[in-house]
């Protein structure tokens, strides 16, 4: 769709518009004059007029003539609409012709003038043939000479009366709608009068006669200004307008290729002044000519370099990606990768960020050393308000940091999230947890790849580990210290101080694992254990009645608003005044308890248990480091805490009650294995070595994993040998090698379709063609439906199978769900055994299962008769619309803990095979599995994780336990 916004004038006289008036147009396709009269539908373009006309439906042929005749420019408006309308809907109507001639051509009137041109366009403006005609033709075989009406020749007139009107809006708005005409033998008679305007005052004519010429030229060329490629030439060199100076050099660009480039040389040092309408056509016949003739290349480079410091986003940005595609040169890569970063930290507009980050990222992977030289300028886009934004630079940044860049790279990591706990409610920062998350996880790759800067990197997120990031902190800090043993005392001393700041129940379970299984020395035994009991406080761990009732109404009193009193009291004047006061409720007292035994007493039966194993694996470990009666104190301590928290969980009614009889035999293994010697002997290996151990063997599997994945996306990366084919841009198929540089991005229709990853092109189809009647009705239907994103394309293959000719033929469509018909199929007439596609569109809003229905609607011409065809629904899945996606363990578990419903749904199967299974639901619902499984596990129960996301960017979660 092509949105024209026409602007009127007051008077004719003005210079300047003054009303606006908004029309759409869709323009047809240019076609062959020689063909025989179609349907006018098909023929001529369609327009969408304001509503208002037809409110109540159209007018009859005699009321819009009538109403043409009226001296009220506005009931000409309304009327000239509806005839427009009506002939768009099939109607011919040849009286208003004339009606039309006769009372609006004439008219000062600017809208009313725009809407002449519009019915121009419309009406039909050649007699209809007779069957004689018809019959000579088709004997003799050759194509039938169309006659004109001869009502045209007075339209011919009024166009070359407004071609020579004294307003230059006048004039310009008919150049405009002369690059839409179609036939020589009006735009013949206008071909003086068009190059007339070329050498008009005004830049607005010049450049709508430009194009007017160009128009012309290409309609054709031996007849229609066979010297037009000279005389642009000609007017291009004497023209100071940026817009008739590009619609000049846009004709030589598709007619006289030479004339361009001559025109090019001589003005090379000028180019960047000339606006970036025309820079646009000079990439973009750079490319054209280097496509063709790649040892031109070295013509060009140099006004390509001149682009890349465009004022302009888009003429630099085009200039970047065309040098690179043009040349593998680290020269004009580096050029090309600083008018990029420029860019991307240059412009406010979240769209371009975006677009530019995608050109950097295919520009790492063939030239990562040259983008690690702008490293630092790339991480500038960091202070984006956009989430998504920084994501994306971020995955850019992390795959060429090397050791040379690291400490930087860390260094501005560190304070970005430092500036997250500084943020206030107008800050720009204020990009929440989300962002927050990124950064720990961006500093975690950079530890885990460079171990000289864990150690400065640890101690600073470790003061996050009371926000709302705290598990991806305390995650990052429990592989830190696996993998780097040296950090581990410093470490565990910040953790130590920090443990009192934990609020969140996992956050703390990690804690305590940690401080279990890395405590090996005297001295932080004993201060880990003097932490916890500190931070546990004494036993019992249970909440009397009277002290639960007395904190409730205590947070009741405090939740409470302050409350309002009025009354009315007399001043010492004698006067009435009216008195407000606010009773605010009393301060609560500050509750100091720690937060572990918060949550203690809570109910956490799961962080009770590990309390106690926690406790066990240090009395174990303190064997031999401290001396008897320090450890039998341990000893003692640990089993009254450990009782204690038996009976809490015994007592207290919380959501883990189901728990409790793990917690009693977990705590019950503790206590023996402090108090049995024999079990301690037994137990004590179990303790201390195998969960540090089958951790270590973890963090291996996710190292090779990764290793793994980065060798596979290595190898995609294709490399040119001698020997390889030469690729022939017409000839080559559609799986292109991906390292091929498709000078052509624009016109790359496969991958705009969104065929550039499929397979076979009719196998693809052919699983989404619908029947839509049966093989014994009069009309066959059947529909191809293409889904894209937002969009389902229905294209309606109609087969009229009767021997007579059906008129007026409609696909009446109707939609059930979220969905919306935003373009209905017009009306056809068909022949006798012919066939016509119908097309239409539909809006998707959500992402639900949704029908399409309808009804084939058609009149026999023969017999006069109204036909009715019911078709079958069309079924759209929800799958269409569903793509598989990855994230990260956290976010999974808070988005299942954050959605509000869920449903549990029992599977009967006959795959014997657990994995086999896995694999069979994730290909059924078109989700990626986030758990990893081998190939080589066995075992008798299986869990995983699937997550997808719809195209409107909801968020689909499965956990499959079997």
């Amino acid at each position: 769709l092509v949105l024209l916004c026409w602007h009127y004038l007051c008077s004719s006289g003005s210079s300047s518009p003054s009303t606006h008036h908004l029309i759409h147009l869709s323009l047809s396709q240019f076609h062959h004059h020689s063909m025989a009269t179609k349907n006018a539908n098909e023929t001529y373009c369609t327009f969408t007029l304001a509503s208002d006309v037809t409110a109540g439906g159209l007018p009859s042929e005699a009321e819009i003539a009538k109403d043409l005749e009226s001296n009220d420019a506005s009931v000409k408006k309304m009327a000239l609409k509806a005839a427009i309308l009506a002939m768009l809907g099939g109607e011919t109507m040849p009286r208003i012709l004339m009606q039309v001639i006769r009372f609006c051509i004439n008219s000062d009137d600017k809208q009313l003038k725009k809407l002449c041109m519009l019915y121009w366009e419309v009406v039909p403006k050649y007699q209809e043939p007779t069957s004689e005609e018809i019959l000579a033709a088709n004997a003799s075989g050759s194509q039938m000479t169309r006659k004109m009406l001869p009502e045209m020749l007075l339209v011919c007139n009024a166009l070359m009366i407004d071609l020579n009107h004294p307003n230059e809006f006048v004039r310009g708005s008919m150049l405009r709608f002369l690059c839409k005409v179609k036939d020589e033998e009006i735009l013949g008679p206008l071909v003086p009068s068009i190059k007339a305007c070329l050498e008009h005052r005004h830049p607005y004519v010049r450049k709508n006669a430009a194009l007017a010429v160009f128009h012309a030229h290409r309609l054709n060329p031996e007849t229609m200004i066979p010297d037009g490629p000279e005389v642009m030439q000609d007017f291009i060199n004497n023209e100071t307008d940026t817009g008739a100076r590009r619609n000049a050099f846009l004709m030589m660009f598709n007619e006289a290729e030479d004339l361009a480039i001559q025109y090019l040389a001589r003005n090379i040092e000028s180019v960047a002044q000339f606006g970036d309408g025309f820079c646009l056509l000079v990439l973009e016949l750079t490319r054209r000519v280097c496509r063709r003739d790649p040892t031109q290349k070295s013509r060009f480079v140099r006004v390509l370099f001149a682009m890349l410091s465009s004022d302009q986003a888009s003429v630099s940005y085009e200039a970047a990606w065309t040098l690179v595609s043009l040349s593998s040169a680290p020269t004009a890569v580096r050029a090309a990768a600083v008018t990029y970063t420029t860019l991307l930290n240059g412009n406010n507009d979240n769209n371009i960020k975006l677009i530019v980050l995608e050109r950097l990222e295919d520009l790492k992977k063939k030239h990562s050393k040259i983008l690690q030289e702008l490293l630092m300028d790339i991480l500038r886009a960091l202070s984006s308000p956009n989430p998504d934004i920084c994501r994306k630079v971020l995955e850019v940044a992390m795959d060429i940091v090397t050791s040379r860049n690291v400490k930087d790279v860390v260094g501005t990591l560190k304070r970005e999230v430092q500036k997250t706990t500084q943020e206030t409610d107008n800050s720009t920062e204020a990009k929440g947890a989300v962002y927050r998350s990124m950064l720990i996880q961006a500093i975690h790759s950079c530890a885990a790849r460079f171990p000289d800067v864990a150690e400065s990197v640890v101690h600073t997120l470790m003061d996050f580990i009371s926000t709302d990031g705290d598990m991806q902190v305390i995650m990052f800090v429990r592989a830190i210290v696996e993998q780097y043993p040296d950090l581990r005392p410093s470490i565990l001393s910040k953790l130590l101080n920090s443990i009192d700041e934990v609020n969140t129940n996992q956050v703390m379970c990690v804690c305590l694992w940690i401080l279990g299984e890395y405590c090996n020395d005297a001295d932080t035994l004993a201060e880990a254990f003097a932490t916890i009991q500190l931070q546990l406080g004494s036993p019992p761990f249970i909440v009397h009645a009277q002290e639960k009732e007395a904190i409730e109404k205590a947070a009741i009193e405090a939740a409470e608003a302050p409350k309002m009193v009025t009354k009315n009291v007399v001043l010492s004047d004698g006067t009435y005044a009216t008195q407000t006061v606010y009773s605010e409720s009393k301060t609560p007292e500050v509750d100091n308890t720690p937060n572990l035994r918060k949550m203690i007493v809570s109910g956490d039966v799961f962080l009770g248990s590990l309390v106690a194993s926690c406790l066990t694996k240090l009395c174990l470990r303190a064997e031999g480091l401290t001396d008897a009666i320090q450890l039998k104190k341990m000893t003692v301590d640990s089993l009254l805490i450990m009782c204690a928290v038996v009976k809490m969980a015994e007592v207290t009614v919380s959501a883990q009650r189901s728990s409790l009889a793990d917690c009693q035999d977990r705590i019950t293994l503790c206590c023996r294995a402090l108090l049995d010697p024999k079990a301690k002997e037994l137990l004590k290996a179990t303790f201390l070595e195998d969960g540090k151990a089958t951790f270590a063997a973890f963090l291996k599997t996710l190292k090779d994993k990764e290793a793994k994945e980065t060798k596979k996306d290595e190898e995609v990366v294709p490399s040119t040998q001698p020997d390889d084919l030469i690729h022939f841009r017409q000839l080559r198929s559609m799986a292109v090698q991906g390292g091929d540089v498709d000078l052509d991005d624009g016109a790359d229709l496969a991958r705009a379709t969104g065929y550039a990853d499929s397979g076979s092109l009719l196998s693809t189809e052919l699983s989404h063609v619908y029947q839509l009647s049966g093989f014994a009705d009069p009309v066959y239907a059947e529909a191809f439906v293409t889904v894209h994103d937002y969009d389902i394309v229905l294209e309606i293959l109609v087969i009229n199978r009767t021997p007579n000719t059906l008129a007026n033929m409609t696909v009446e469509l109707s939609t059930m769900g979220d969905m919306k018909i935003v373009e209905r199929p017009q009306a056809h007439t068909v022949g006798p055994l012919d066939q016509v596609t119908i097309r239409a569109s539909i809006k998707v809003s959500s992402t639900e299962t949704g029908h399409i229905f309808g009804t084939i609607v058609y009149e026999d011409t023969s017999t006069m008769e109204k036909g009715y065809i019911n078709l079958n629904d069309i079924h759209m899945d929800i799958m269409d619309y569903i793509r598989p996606a990855t994230c990260t363990d956290e976010a999974f578990r808070s988005m299942w803990a954050e959605f509000e419903w869920e449903n549990k749904v029992a599977i009967s199967t006959s795959i014997g095979d657990l994995l086999e299974f896995l694999n069979h639901i994730v290909t059924s619902t078109n989700m990626t599995c986030l758990t990893p499984h081998e190939s080589e596990e066995q075992g008798s129960f299986l869990a995983a994780n699937l997550y997808a996301r719809s195209v409107f960017g909801e968020d689909a979660l499965i956990n499959v336990s079997v």
